[in-house]
């Protein structure tokens, strides 16, 4: 068994896709399209007149919300469907999903702590049971599997009889950032308007998914690995989706993919996906599965939903039919600070943030606090790694009153530094451009 590369994967997907050899796991193409137009797709190809910020058809609309400096907070936010407590002064509540405010990881380390994560959900966190709970492996790719007769049922305790492994990596929403594209390019795009609070970084321990694969069997002839979530379907634009689910390349899946059931050495909790969950190290949040209960093992291409009219890009940049799905994530930087801080003139400050790219590690973060005039290296902390992010720091002493715009922009290990501008598409995904962040003076 050779699995192909991601590249070939992504180049093959793309082209299955524009020849219409979609099969969307229960969704016709019909609803596709109709969903495509309810996201605003459309809108944005050439020719074509774009629509004012809506929400995505996967992003619930967000619920009113201030920042945490301006805001009078409650004791607690409520979003709909979350469990854990949402302080005001951590968490910012769009629709069904809660925003970490990037201040709240000021002092708390490498890790981000479980009740400081970001939770993206598309409908409700389900409670479910660790001692009932079962996976179900299944598929043309599985050796023995015919018509449904041949399945694999493993429970937790199965799981953890095999080798456990643990792997520190962010979990990063694929439209983190999108809100910059509206309120710093002037761009219309569609989904939840996320700043760059949609990341966290954990201690993963679980399984690997190719340990799994290798003790049910695994097919010379398979090709794509899809998990399945047991939340609740989900419904957009009136078309039921079913439940979340996105397939991985074999060359994915059994290369760094893990089933986890802890994180940051704790069991993990209802909001981020217990009893078990797929964590897919340097990609796509969407492909980190939560409350996993099925996996297929498919010896033919897989789709759904969520790589066919989402998480893709969209617009006039793109090809007409999008581009391939979103794979590997993007770079950003951001600072450790509520927007419109306030600092004393004349005295001396140390500003810190953190930088984090999927394509390679960060090796290098300059900091401008004259608005882009000029920039100096930041102190960086930690080691360049793919699959995290890396904390730094840099002195600051301002000596006018005023407004200031700070910025931070990276490069990591493949060579990529933040540009000043990004490209748009027309659900607002990959945003990677250097993110102004206005403080005060005075």
């Amino acid at each position: 068994m050779t699995p192909i590369s991601e590249t070939s994967y992504d180049l093959r997907r793309r082209r299955q896709w524009l020849a219409g050899a979609a099969r969307a796991d229960g969704v016709s193409r019909r609803d596709l399209l109709t969903l495509l137009a309810a996201a605003g797709v459309f809108t944005a190809l050439p020719g074509a007149r774009a629509h004012a910020a809506t929400t995505a058809p996967n992003e619930p609309a967000a619920a009113p919300t201030t920042t945490s400096t301006t805001a009078r907070p409650a004791k607690v936010l409520a979003a709909p469907g979350i469990v854990k407590p949402l302080p005001p002064d951590v968490f910012t509540i769009r629709g069904t999903n809660a925003e970490t405010n990037f201040a709240a990881l000021r002092g708390t380390g490498y890790h981000t702590p479980v009740e400081r994560f970001f939770v993206r959900n598309h409908t409700a966190t389900p409670v479910l049971s660790a001692r009932d709970w079962r996976l179900r492996l299944w598929g043309s790719g599985l050796r023995g599997f015919v018509d449904h007769a041949g399945a694999v049922e493993l429970d937790l305790d199965d799981l953890r009889r095999l080798p456990a492994v643990t792997h520190t990596a962010a979990i990063e929403c694929a439209g983190n950032g999108r809100s910059f594209f509206t309120s710093q390019q002037g761009e219309a795009v569609s989904g939840t308007a996320w700043t760059l609070g949609a990341i966290g970084v954990a201690r993963w321990r679980g399984a690997r998914l190719s340990d799994v694969l290798r003790r049910v069997g695994v097919r010379r002839d398979a090709v794509d690995v899809m998990p399945r979530g047991l939340d609740d379907a989900y419904v957009s634009a009136g078309v039921d989706l079913g439940r979340v689910r996105r397939p991985l390349p074999l060359s994915k899946a059994l290369d760094d993919v893990i089933l986890a059931y802890e994180m940051n050495g704790e069991p993990l909790t209802p909001d981020h996906g217990a009893p078990v969950r797929v964590v897919v190290p340097s990609w796509v949040g969407i492909a980190s599965i939560k409350w996993v209960g099925d996996i297929e093992v498919s010896a033919q291409p897989l789709y759904s939903p969520w790589n066919t009219d989402f998480y893709r890009l969209f617009g006039p940049a793109y090809p007409a039919g999008g581009s391939a799905p979103l794979t590997r994530q993007t770079l950003k930087s951001a600072f450790e600070l509520p927007a419109g801080a306030r600092f004393a003139p004349r005295v001396g400050h140390r500003l810190h943030g953190r930088s984090w790219s999927g394509a390679g590690g960060v090796r290098r973060v300059e900091v401008s606090t004259d608005g882009g005039a000029s920039w100096r290296p930041a102190d960086v902390r930690d080691e360049p790694r793919r699959d995290g992010w890396v904390r730094w720091s840099v002195d600051w002493r301002p000596t006018r009153p005023g407004s200031v715009e700070l910025l931070a922009r990276a490069t990591d290990t493949a060579g990529n530094t933040q540009p000043e501008r990004t490209t748009a598409n027309a659900q607002g995904y990959f945003f990677d451009a250097v993110v102004r962040h206005p403080v005060t003076v005075g």
